[in-house]
């Protein structure tokens, strides 16, 4: 029997639609071609929550996160209307955490003032670089002066929280240039950081055409100098790719890595949902449209079978620099999936907890597929 009172409760919302569909982006994103219909889209998302409440009436929700797409497309009065609903049928915690993200081509102030008003805490900016080649290069739609605007802007509207997004390795760029962006990152003083390799994925445009990318050798050192470079700026690594200053680590991404719940609810949302004796993990539509006409209906809504647990809650877990304590794992899964996990990966775990060793970490993928054998 599993103990969904135990596991902690997040909500997430798509928005699919973006001014422009990025090369490298395999999210269930679309270019937006003519009206946005911001009301009507709204409402199928209310509708979705609705459907869903029932099944975590007895549960508290600490963290809601809008993401895309570019959920900052939607003004505050729509929004105002999807937060009413939350609070109407979920039980929020009081210092519940809700993020929206937005990228600085769509920043205006008078919309995200608005947002502030309706109660949203944290904004996660897609900068991605902060030099204009780079930008051109990754399909971007704003300037580099326009990100870092962006950032300023948000402080002085009052968001204490604010996660920047910096991608590296990119097509053209030097060990100088990777450090140049976080150095302008750092100097903003987010207090979070998201940085991440550019990794060429499926149904993306740069995996049809793929762009030149730094050697192997090059990349490492892009990520030993990073790394380094972070820690001296006092942004403590908390995830593979997820960087905060002290008490700062995103709620919403730390309770999905520790296998904790979520509703997910938006044109194709996925969402991992704990019962007494099953846990589900469900995807919506990820056509808009297809949604819209019907968005109670599932596209998946499978079983986690006994047989996985141990591979899923290890792909969670590890990706966590400190990892999860065993009574975590067992009061999320079952007790037999600590014993599988540790039984083919001990000699890379810390002893008391699923927490890679220091050197182990940076192989993540290689020993998941040890899992997995």
């Amino acid at each position: 029997m599993y103990k969904p009172e135990r596991i902690p409760l997040g909500i997430y919302v798509h928005f699919p639609w973006c001014i422009a569909k990025c090369p490298y982006c395999d999210f269930n994103s679309h270019q937006l071609r003519g009206a946005l219909p911001a009301e009507a889209y709204v409402e199928s998302l209310c509708q979705d929550l609705i459907s869903q409440a029932g099944n975590v009436s007895d549960r508290e929700v600490t963290s809601i996160f809008m993401g895309g797409g570019t959920p900052s497309l939607f003004g505050a009065d729509v929004l105002c209307h999807l937060m009413t609903t939350i609070k109407q049928h979920y039980q929020l915690a009081s210092h519940v955490e809700i993020t929206i993200e937005a990228n600085p081509g769509t920043f205006e102030v008078d919309r995200f003032a608005g947002y502030v008003d309706v109660g949203i805490n944290r904004l996660s900016i897609g900068v991605q670089s902060f030099c204009d080649q780079m930008l051109k290069k990754l399909g971007r739609v704003h300037c580099a002066s326009e990100a870092y605007d962006a950032v300023t802007q948000a402080k002085r509207l009052g968001f204490n929280h604010i996660n920047v997004d910096i991608m590296y390795a990119l097509s053209g760029q030097s060990i100088d240039g990777m450090l140049q962006d976080l150095e302008v990152a750092c100097q903003l003083s987010p207090d979070h950081l998201s940085w991440y390799e550019l990794t060429i994925e499926p149904r993306t445009a740069y995996y049809k055409r793929p762009p030149s990318l730094p050697s192997s050798e090059l990349k490492d050192d892009m990520t030993d100098l990073g790394l380094a470079y972070l820690a001296k700026q006092g942004y403590e690594r908390y995830e593979i790719s997820a960087f905060s200053t002290p008490g700062s680590q995103c709620v919403h991404n730390s309770n999905t890595w520790q296998f904790g719940d979520y509703i997910g609810v938006g044109a194709g949302a996925c969402g991992k949902l704990t019962m007494a004796s099953q846990i589900y993990r469900t995807q919506k539509q990820s056509s808009p449209k297809l949604y819209q006409l019907n968005p109670l209906a599932y596209a998946k809504r499978e079983l986690v079978s006994h047989d996985r647990l141990a591979f899923e809650v290890a792909l969670c877990g590890l990706r966590l620099v400190d990892g999860m304590s065993w009574d975590d794992v067992t009061s999320r899964s079952l007790p037999i999936t600590g014993m599988e996990i540790r039984s083919k990966l001990a000699s890379v775990l810390v002893p008391d907890r699923l927490q890679f060793k220091p050197e182990a970490f940076h192989y993540y993928n290689e020993h998941l597929v040890a899992l997995l054998s």
